[in-house]
């Protein structure tokens, strides 16, 4: 996001969130940003489970992801972007449908290397996962 003065972090973020057909169909909203974290929510529903009725962890790994990116995408400078490069997520008990929360934390941004973590709590604050993710920052293509 970098350092422009058009709207807040939580408003260039939501901008580009609504602007995402995936993100939009993901069903992810931006609950509140600044530099280096973000809060984030989902309504987890009927669509989001997996066979045995819970919410799929590959849905908690992708809310994980969103959440450390956009934590990153908060910290780099303008005209570069990041890519994950690696990602390892703990699953700490089921999601069952409902409000999910993810808060991601960019823990350290370079220039070619970032960090960041993630926790997802559904909306009685029992916490269903953490992540550690590794971004690669690059500038964008010409």
């Amino acid at each position: 996001m970098g350092a422009t003065t058009d709207g807040t972090i939580a408003d260039r973020l939501r901008a580009r969130v609504v602007e995402s057909p995936f993100h939009t169909w993901l069903g992810v909203r931006v609950v509140d940003a600044g530099q280096g974290w973000v809060r984030l929510e989902l309504d987890a529903g009927q669509e989001h489970r997996n066979l045995q009725g819970l919410v799929h962890g590959g849905l908690l790994a992708t809310l994980a992801d969103t959440a450390m990116g956009l934590a990153i995408r908060t910290s780099v400078e303008p005209g570069r972007r990041h890519v994950t490069i690696a990602m390892h997520v703990q699953f700490m008990r089921p999601g069952r449908p409902g409000r999910i929360e993810a808060s991601g934390r960019a823990v350290r941004v370079g220039r070619q290397i970032a960090h960041a973590e993630a926790a997802l709590v559904d909306g009685d604050g029992r916490e269903l996962a953490r992540a550690q993710g590794t971004y690669s920052v690059t500038s964008l293509p010409q």
